[in-house]
């Protein structure tokens, strides 16, 4: 387990032995070559593909939490709302080690509550300075739920990142308007974590579009993967993208994930974010099902706000045929209690294909 302790360590030259998160039985290969400069090992989680071994540096992690300081107005104290076994959850460690101030931990043994996320802050919330925590979109979409502990303490946080999948505009929407000082973030382990922040890159982190495919150059990049190829000046995702009128990012999602249904090519992404700014969804995941005549189908899974009461399934897709166009309406719709998970906030859109049979 990745620890603060094991992890300053680490960081400051006084470790002996590569850090590695998602351990496995099976102990990784003794590194060689430029990937004995690496001090932190941390697996991908094989959304597409075979999983891979990221390899990082003191250099690369400590640039990526100067420069979340730098953006946030300063250091402070982080709260660990998130596991270790992930960048997102690590890179709240390293920023506390670089601040120099012991994270707050909140207990995840049993899953996130708003009451243990409310418990964990309010001693940290106590101390002088800044306050800051990372969440993915389904824990902040408890703690905005209701009125409550946990959303009286989200909003005294000087920032709450969010990342790990997209977030829901409607989301965004109601946590800012309930005084959350919501940061939407964008990264990867590659990246050591989020370097893209509301849709602007961290000062010296390079973002590009070539072919529409996001690529991210500066010195947050990782050093490569773990017996396999070494990263260059640039890193190529398997994100698309595109800039916005007022220059910022926007992220499309996974080049992989895109739908072609009768030639039409469908951004599983778009269509997500017009389901879930209906009334009375509260999360969608959009997929593709082989079909004979069509190629592919889009069918979407969405999680209803009530079980008991969901919303039109027909209203639905003529909200997206509106707004998308006709090629893009969900030929198969579902209602289902929750999303599969297959990392922090990411949902698992094998397990959802897989669910229509």
């Amino acid at each position: 387990m990745i620890t603060f302790e094991r992890l300053r360590d680490a960081l400051t030259g006084h470790a002996s032995d590569v850090l590695v998160a998602q351990p496995t039985d099976v102990p990784p290969p003794p590194p060689r070559g430029w990937e004995t400069d690496a001090v932190l090992a941390v697996g991908t989680s094989g959304s597409t593909g075979e999983p891979k071994t990221v390899l990082l540096t003191a250099d690369a992690l400590t640039s990526s939490a100067e420069l979340t300081h730098a953006r946030l107005g300063g250091p402070g104290t982080w709260l660990l709302a998130l596991p270790t076994t992930h960048i997102a959850g690590i890179q709240v460690l390293v920023r506390s080690v670089v601040a120099g101030a012991e994270p707050g931990v909140v207990d995840l043994a049993t899953g996130f509550r708003a009451s243990g996320f409310a418990a964990a802050a309010r001693p940290l919330l106590a101390t002088p300075g800044r306050h800051y925590t990372a969440l993915v979109p389904t824990q902040l979409a408890r703690l905005v739920a209701t009125e409550g502990p946990g959303l009286a303490a989200a909003r005294e946080f000087d920032a709450v990142l969010i990342g790990g999948a997209a977030t829901p505009p409607a989301l965004l929407e109601r946590s800012r308007e309930l005084g959350v000082r919501v940061v939407t973030t964008y990264g990867m382990s590659e990246t050591s974590g989020g370097c893209v922040y509301d849709g602007r890159p961290l000062d010296g982190v390079r973002v590009r579009l070539v072919d529409g495919r996001i690529e991210v150059g500066g010195p947050v990049l990782a050093l490569g993967y773990q017996g396999g190829e070494r990263f260059g000046e640039w890193f190529r995702t398997g994100d698309l993208g595109r800039v916005r009128a007022d220059g910022t990012l926007e992220v499309l999602g996974r080049a992989d994930d895109v739908i072609i249904s009768g030639g039409e090519n469908v951004a599983p992404d778009r269509v997500e974010r017009v389901l879930t700014a209906q009334a009375g969804v509260r999360e969608a995941c959009v997929v593709g099902l082989p079909d004979p005549e069509w190629g592919q189908v889009v069918a979407a899974a969405v999680v209803p706000d009530d079980p008991a009461a969901p919303p039109d399934a027909a209203g639905l897709c003529a909200a997206v045929g509106e707004a998308v166009g006709r090629f893009a309406m969900p030929k198969r719709l579902v209602f289902v209690p929750e999303l599969p998970q297959r990392g922090p906030g990411k949902v698992d859109r094998r397990a959802v294909a897989s669910s229509f049979g």
